[in-house]
């Protein structure tokens, strides 16, 4: 007789299937190809097309919509694996998955069978659209783009900064002031398509990490688009964009923490074979010492990580709360791990020919981008001692 499998052995399987899958794209595919895609700061679109090719942009994506259907779980540990050798290309998932979450979340039938397929098969680009020259923590407050109905159309007015992928992205979920004299209440969410006249792809930045993940600004001047492409309610947006970052946040801590778990790979193996006064420095107590921090910290950000990402997967009152400590968690141990572990490479580990340096330059974004580490601490405070009243 046969005996029943536990009810998570699917996902136990699926789970350990996947990154079995993503440990040979990395290790054969994206690994000697970080160092390039990091000099020549370009979008890499084979890397792309070969995650869109091995289904991994779909993960988080609802199996009725095409995607796989797995656990919020199983996406974090594929970001952080990718991510270990190759921060740029880890985050081609992550943000596959934010420029989506807005549709998941606050999309209609028809606007999740329109856009979800193409998005989680890889065959639409995403990006997701909300800072502002002057409104980055306080999105709410000081959001000047405008969208105005008229007719069965809005026309969208204003700009936006520090877009991933925004320059090739197919589809932006962008939001903007539909009525200014509600504060956070009168922002609404639309979907724009890059074939919208008057969308406009503006500066591309130059940064000091994940340059192989393009940034920029998008303009939109008079840019029209169907009203049927409204996300939810007009008024709704901020709320829709609150509750992405709740699962956007954990995207980025996976990223970070593969960041850390990659320097600390590389700065154990370098310290086992380089020797320094007859043995290798990695019997020295002195670095003794920072590889059992380095790997303290890192097993109990992954170990906060996880606990986030099972809390997005039941969907939990607390989500806010893990999301924010997972990410600044995560991100801070990604630039002390990377630190140290430029360090211990010394000389070496300055050097562009190691990856540990850019390892160091791709984890500072991790403590900036999807709420800086201030406003996360800004919110795991308010869990504690509450909001204070005006």
């Amino acid at each position: 007789m046969a005996v029943a499998a536990p009810p998570n052995a699917r996902a136990q399987s699926d789970d350990e299937l996947i990154l079995e899958v993503v440990r040979d794209l990395v290790r054969e595919k994206v690994a000697p190809r970080a160092a390039a895609i990091d000099e020549h700061g370009e979008f890499a679109r084979d890397i792309y097309k070969l995650f869109a090719e091995s289904d991994l942009l779909g993960i988080p994506f609802p199996a009725e919509h095409g995607g796989l259907g797995l656990s919020f779980l199983t996406y974090v540990k594929v970001v952080e694996e990718v991510s270990k050798a190759c921060a740029s290309s880890g985050l081609m998932i992550a943000v596959q998955e934010l420029g989506a979450l807005p549709i998941i979340i606050a999309g209609s039938e028809a606007q999740k069978a329109k856009y979800l397929p193409k998005l989680a098969s890889g065959e639409y680009i995403a990006a997701y659209a909300l800072t502002e020259a002057g409104s980055g923590s306080d999105a709410a407050g000081s959001m000047r783009t405008r969208a105005e109905k008229k007719g069965d159309t809005y026309v969208l007015n204003g700009s936006k900064i520090w877009i991933t992928q925004g320059n090739v992205a197919d589809v932006i979920c962008v939001f903007a002031v539909t009525d200014p004299e509600k504060g956070p209440n009168g922002i609404s969410a639309f979907v724009v398509e890059k074939t919208s006249p008057g969308f406009i792809v503006g500066k591309l930045e130059k940064k000091m990490g994940i340059r192989g993940s393009p940034t920029c600004e998008l303009i939109f001047e008079n840019c029209v688009i169907p009203a049927e492409n409204l996300l939810g309610e007009e008024g709704t947006g901020f709320k829709t964009a609150m509750k992405v970052l709740d699962k956007s946040r954990p995207g980025i801590a996976a990223q970070a923490i593969g960041i850390a778990q990659g320097a600390l790979d590389y700065a154990a193996n370098y310290a086992m074979e380089r020797v320094a006064f007859g043995k290798p420095i990695a019997q020295q107590q002195g670095l003794q010492f920072m590889f059992a921090d380095m790997k303290a910290e890192v097993e109990a950000a992954r170990l906060l990580l996880y606990e986030a990402a099972r809390k997005c997967d039941e969907s939990a009152p607390d989500l806010t709360l893990w999301a924010a400590m997972a990410k600044l968690k995560c991100g801070d141990t990604a630039m002390r791990v990377t630190t140290d572990a430029v360090q211990i490479l010394g000389g070496f580990g300055y050097s562009t020919e190691y990856p540990v340096e850019r390892m160091m330059r791709d984890a500072k974004i991790t403590q900036i981008y999807e709420g800086t580490q201030q406003i996360q601490r800004m919110v795991i405070a308010r869990s504690v001692v509450g909001k204070r009243k005006t």
